[in-house]
Order: C-alpha cells, then sequence, then structure tokens
C-alpha cells in the first residue's frame, strides 16, 4: 500500500537522509518515525504497519556513502540540507535576506600592517563559514590605503594567505586595494560632480567648530565646477598634504557629529611615505569609509559581518550609496570579543617585534595564528570556538582556557604518549628479580596506535635498573608506581637523585593502596628535550628514545606535563607546549 505513495516515499527518503547526515552517514529508524509523524500527525494510526516500509528506506539510505546522501540532499533539497548543518550541528544561525540575492558573498578586509591573530578569527570565520552554508563566495580584500598611519608591509599580505590557508579559510576572490586607485577616483568625481561631495581646504579647527555647532564650512556649497577644480589641484600636487579632504554631504543635523560630511579621500606626501606597492604613484588616497564602502557594492557583498564598532561606518557609508542610486547590503555588527590574558593590539605586537622583546611573530607569548601554530593549537578548535560563540551582539569575554578545552577535545583521541623527565634526577632501583618486557600504549584508549616497548634489565650484584625520573617527583610518598612497570619504595633520597627497591608488578595492588603514578625513561635510552612554554621560558630535560621516530608538527602528550607540538628533531628534541 505504502510502496504506491510516491510523494509519502520520498518524504521519508529526505528526512531518513537529512538524518544520515546528522548522525555520520547513518540513519536512525526512531527519530525518522518521529519527523514523520510530526509532519504528518494522520499516520500515527498506521505508524506499526509503516515501520517495516520506513526501515527499508532507512536501510537503503544507509547503505550510501555520506558524500552520495550529501550530494542527493543538496540536489534535490538544498535548504533542508542547509537547516540541518545549522540545527544538527549547532553551527551558525540563518542569514537574513537570503533569498534575495542570487549568491551569498562575504568578504574578510584585512590592512596588511600586521599578522593576524586571534583576535580576527571572529570576522575570517563567520564569513567563510557562511559563505559555504549557502554555496556563495568569500572575497579577501586587502585594504592597505594608508601608508603613513597604517603603513603596510610586503611580507604580511602572504602572511595572511597563509595564515587563512591554516585556518581552512582559503578565499574564493582576492582584490587589493592599492589595485583599485582609478576606481575610486573614478567615483570621487562622479559625487563631486553631482553636488554629493565637495574638496575641504578648512582648517581641521575651523571645520570641527563648524561641523559642531551643524552649520557648513565655506567650502560645501562651492558650485560642482569649483569642487573639480580643486580635485585636480589634489591630485597634480597644488594642495600639500593635510591642506584639502575631500568629504561626502550628510545631513548636519545628525545626533552623531562623526557623521556629518565625513572625510572620504585625503592627501598623503607619497614621496615621504611611499607605497609599499605602487610607490609614489598617488598622493591622493581613499579613506576606509570611502573604498570600503565602494568595494562592498562592487564586489557584490551581500551580507557585511563585522563587529559592532562598525555601526556608524555603516551609517555614513549609507549616504554614499543614496546618492549612487544603490542599496545597502545586509549588515551583521557582532559584540566585542576579549580573551583575557592575549593582547590583541597589533600597534603593542610590532612593537614589541621591533624592540626586541618578542622574538618573532610566531613568539608563544603572542596571540597570533602564527603562534598558535606553533604551540599546536589547531584551527579547527579556533573555527569551533569562533563557531559556538557565533555573531551574537552582547560582547563576549573568554579566556585562554575555552579555547584549550575545545583543543584539547580534538586532540585528545589522536595524541600519542610519551615520557618527558623535567628536571631529571637519578633513580636506582634495586632487587628487580629478573627481565622485564614492558609494553606500553602509545595510547590509553586505542591499542591500534601501537606500543613502546621496553627490556628492563637488572644488573650487578643488586639486581639494580637505573631511571631518569623528575626531581618533583622525589617528594612523592615512600612507595610510588613506575607507570607501566613497577611498583618501588624509596630507601634513599637527595636533591638530585635517589635508590629504591622493587615492590612488584601488580598495578591493582598500586591501585588499591593508592600509590602514586610517576613516569620515567630508562637511563642509556634518551634524547635530550626542551620544551618552549607560553611564557617563552624552557622547560629542560630528557625525553624516550622512542620521540626520536617523531616528525615536526606532531602534536603529542608528554604523560603528566601537557599536550605539545614537536618543532625540531634533532640531537636535541625541541617541543612547544599547547597546554594540560
Amino acid at each position: 500500500m505504502f510502496e504506491e505513495d510516491l510523494k509519502l516515499k520520498e518524504t521519508i527518503r529526505k528526512i531518513a537522509l537529512l538524518n544520515a547526515v546528522k548522525h555520520n552517514g547513518k540513519a536512525q529508524i526512531g527519530p525518522v518515525i518521529g519527523k514523520l509523524l510530526a509532519e504528518k500527525p494522520e499516520l500515527k494510526s498506521e505508524v506499526k504497519k509503516l515501520a517495516s516500509f520506513i526501515g527499508k528506506i532507512v536501510q537503503e539510505v544507509n547503505n550510501l556513502s555520506l558524500k552520495e546522501q550529501k550530494r542527493i540532499l543538496e540536489e534535490h533539497w538544498p535548504e533542508a540540507l542547509v537547516k540541518v548543518r545549522v540545527e544538527g550541528e549547532r553551527k551558525l544561525p540563518p542569514l537574513p535576506n537570503v533569498n534575495k540575492y542570487p549568491k551569498v558573498v562575504t568578504r574578510f578586509s584585512p590592512n596588511p600592517d600586521c599578522v593576524l591573530h586571534l583576535g580576527s578569527a571572529r570576522a575570517i570565520v563567520l564569513c567563510y563559514e557562511y559563505s559555504r552554508m549557502y554555496k556563495g563566495k568569500f572575497i579577501l580584500r586587502f585594504e592597505d590605503t594608508d601608508p603613513k598611519l597604517k603603513r603596510p608591509v610586503l611580507e604580511f599580505y602572504d602572511r595572511i594567505r597563509e595564515d587563512l590557508i591554516w585556518l581552512g579559510c582559503k578565499p574564493d576572490e582576492e582584490y587589493i586595494q592599492s589595485d583599485r586607485i582609478p576606481i575610486y577616483y573614478e567615483y570621487a568625481e562622479k559625487l563631486l560632480k553631482d553636488g554629493k561631495a565637495y574638496v575641504c581646504t578648512c582648517k581641521p579647527e575651523v571645520f570641527r567648530e563648524r561641523i559642531l555647532a551643524k552649520k557648513p564650512c565655506d567650502c560645501r556649497n562651492l558650485p560642482p565646477e569649483e569642487q573639480l577644480s580643486r580635485w585636480e589641484h589634489m591630485l597634480n600636487g597644488e594642495y600639500e598634504e593635510g591642506e584639502a579632504v575631500v568629504r561626502i554631504k550628510t545631513d548636519l543635523n545628525h545626533p552623531n557629529p562623526a557623521v556629518r560630511d565625513w572625510p572620504a579621500l585625503r592627501i598623503i606626501n607619497s614621496k615621504k611615505y611611499p607605497h609599499p606597492r605602487v610607490g609614489d604613484k598617488y598622493r591622493v588616497w581613499p579613506l576606509y569609509n570611502f573604498a570600503c564602502g565602494l568595494d562592498d557594492h562592487l564586489m557584490e557583498v551581500t551580507h557585511i559581518i563585522r563587529g559592532k564598532e562598525h555601526y556608524t561606518n555603516m551609517v555614513r557609508q549609507k549616504y554614499m550609496y543614496k546618492y549612487l542610486g544603490w542599496k545597502y547590503p545586509e549588515a551583521i555588527h557582532y559584540g566585542r570579543l576579549k580573551i583575557t590574558g592575549a593582547s590583541l593590539s597589533k600597534s603593542k605586537i610590532v612593537q614589541g617585534i621591533r624592540e626586541g622583546i618578542y622574538k618573532d611573530w610566531d613568539d608563544p607569548r603572542l596571540a597570533t595564528f602564527a603562534a598558535l601554530r606553533r604551540r599546536g593549537i589547531t584551527p579547527e578548535a579556533i573555527k569551533k570556538l569562533i563557531i559556538d560563540v557565533g555573531p551574537k551582539t552582547s560582547d563576549v569575554i573568554l579566556s585562554w582556557e575555552n579555547l584549550y578545552a575545545y583543543n584539547r577535545k580534538i586532540i585528545d583521541p589522536k595524541a600519542d604518549r610519551y615520557f618527558f623527565v623535567q628536571n631529571p634526577a637519578k633513580l636506582k632501583v634495586k632487587n628487580v628479580p629478573k627481565k622485564i618486557k614492558a609494553e606500553i600504549r602509545l595510547h590509553p584508549d586505542n591499542p591500534n596506535r601501537g606500543f613502546k616497548e621496553y627490556v628492563i634489565e637488572p644488573k650487578g650484584k643488586d639486581n639494580s635498573v637505573v631511571f631518569w625520573i623528575s626531581k618533583k617527583d622525589l617528594k612523592e610518598k615512600n612507595k610510588v608506581r613506575l607507570m607501566g612497570l613497577f611498583n618501588i619504595r624509596f630507601e634513599k633520597k637527595n636533591e638530585v637523585s635517589a635508590e629504591a627497591i622493587f615492590l612488584g608488578e601488580s598495578y591493582e595492588e598500586a591501585k588499591k593502596a593508592g600509590i602514586p603514578l610517576i613516569h620515567w625513561v630508562l637511563l642509556g635510552s634518551e634524547i635530550p628535550c626542551k620544551v618552549v612554554m607560553p611564557d617563552a621560558t624552557t622547560s629542560e630535560g630528557v625525553a624516550e628514545a622512542y620521540c626520536e621516530r617523531l616528525k615536526p608538527n606532531d602534536i603529542i602528550q608528554f604523560e603528566r606535563f601537557g599536550f605539545v607540538r614537536i618543532d625540531k628533531v634533532d640531537k636535541t628534541l625541541t617541543a612547544y607546549y599547547a597546554h594540560k
């Protein structure tokens, strides 16, 4: 009976596919039945007969690969797939007015005057993820039109590109505003010609006094011919830096003085402040609101996603859009994101590098992407943190621990475990009764990751074995257990060494007696190791010889110490500390 109802069959198939995508490719029959009855309550009386029919469709869906399931949904029910991404994976709330546009276009627009840091992550991740959610376009736009105060630096263009790729947010298109100066000139001339802008030659203090009094300056109402003449003087060098600025006409009675006749273009002494890409080719440069406002329209940006400190910029730019007959994009203004303990000031970072406070852009004390990458903070953790915070308008205060919690959840299941003994002391264990073969899992929850094998062979009249242990573990109680090996009792201790006797191999006895576990490295089977900490200090010691097979960028856990990223494997193992 149900087989003949093609419409019902398609509805069930859609529900099953959506459920499968939510559960990594495997739909669950119970939720599918529940969802169907929620949509079609009239079928409740038929539920027993329906169960078998639904089960067959669920089985057919589960026989497909996850990739094929997504493809079918994207082909037949793309809107439903977007919804399940948002709701099922608890990602991002829908964007407003998506259906008004043929394609969602977002942009990230950094000034290349510094490397990217954690403060940039929210704009990047939100813009990228939304573009992907709606199969749209993500644009990278370098806003580099201030060669004087926010001077661009050539190396940062490439560093920003590299950081975006590392973060998993590779742009679909790239633009550089210093390549687009003729475009900005074209629109400046149009606005001047149409009487919507003017060239102001007033002294700054005079203009400020007039604008605060809600009165026009003497330049505002000069005819377009005079404005265009002044514009030519700006371009050909008859005005010096600071002597003329192009302003967009707005409402002089606007309650916010910052909105009234805002500056659009100004003169910069290009001989004294040449641009790193175009040199002294241009002397008139657009300010942020002019270049950004024009580019958002010309690049067909549909959704501007940025901090609420830009709200006034939106108000300013809307005047220009009105004059040009354009519709302003959808604007989403999120609240401030502060991370306690992290310096997110680009100027302070640059100053610290210049003064030698920081060794480089990846100094572990910084919150730059380069520093986080070197420490073993994963891009997935950063993205997950930002997505969970979302674009909410309220201010958010996070701590490093919030980021570490996301990172720990990602790396803990796959990070192999090794021993690193910080500040090592020698431990001699006597009366070891026999040769002992120890197999220690690389990961406690996953035997498939393999084992480390050690043969502990007692020597000498006292059947002794010598280990490295941490000096701090000399402060433990008289009895301890060497992890994965055997139990011992200290007999002698001083600040740099200890002697102990063998007690037995039973882990259960140690657990029952509450004996603490300590890690160790077998003497003669070690590699010198140093770990660079988040405060740039170095913890030195020895690591087990198995660490010699590690490679740079491996993320591992040093037992009882923390997660680290391997930086260099040489005569000395160098690692960077991530977190506990």
